[in-house]
């Protein structure tokens, strides 16, 4: 399975790129790194900088057919950055279009309110998040991971690093699923 991590070039949440990245390559799979910019991603560690990451492909060089899913990880910046790019809206639309799986983790449903694609569906986030995802026509709910099935593809979410486990286990039986595959 070959799954996109879509990330700024800086912001995002280090613990929701690598646990969910392990996770993928744990189980087989093939993760790339995506971004708006060539070069390097900067993470942090909530608002100390952390490692940095190369980026494997630009926005500019893919799309949602490339791959098998999508995790879009969290951070504050990060996904008020990737909202703000149409190319990465229109790449997250990409895999709800073409029924791929989606999961976003903490700040990251900002993207997909963004990408107008969480109206009628049920999700989780980062707590500050919810009156967002609300007005964007979605149910929220304050639980460790959601995943939801009424759409178009599969949207997994969930609220916070403290999360990563259930998270991980989650999106890696709905990728799973979707391929066909067994987790």
């Amino acid at each position: 399975m070959k799954v996109a991590f879509l990330v700024a070039p800086a912001g995002v949440e280090q613990q929701e790129l690598t646990d969910p990245w392990r996770a993928v390559t744990d189980e087989g799979g093939t993760p790339e790194l995506v971004s708006t910019t060539d070069g390097r991603v900067q993470a942090f560690h909530h608002l100390d900088r952390a490692d940095t990451f190369p980026v494997d492909r630009t926005i500019d060089d893919v799309t949602a057919a490339d791959f098998d899913a999508l995790v879009l990880p969290g951070g504050v910046a990060n996904p008020d950055m990737l909202r703000l790019d149409a190319d990465a809206v229109a790449f997250v639309k990409g895999f709800f279009h073409a029924g791929k799986p989606v999961a976003a983790i903490c700040h990251a449903p900002w993207l997909l309110i963004e990408a107008d694609m969480v109206h009628g569906r049920t999700v989780t986030s980062f707590p500050s998040l919810q009156t967002d995802l609300r007005n964007a026509g979605a149910t929220w709910v304050d639980e460790q991971v959601q995943v939801c099935d009424a759409g178009s593809n599969v949207l997994v979410t969930s609220r916070k690093p403290d999360d990563l486990k259930a998270f991980d286990t989650a999106f890696l039986a709905e990728f799973a699923k979707a391929s066909g595959e067994s987790a």
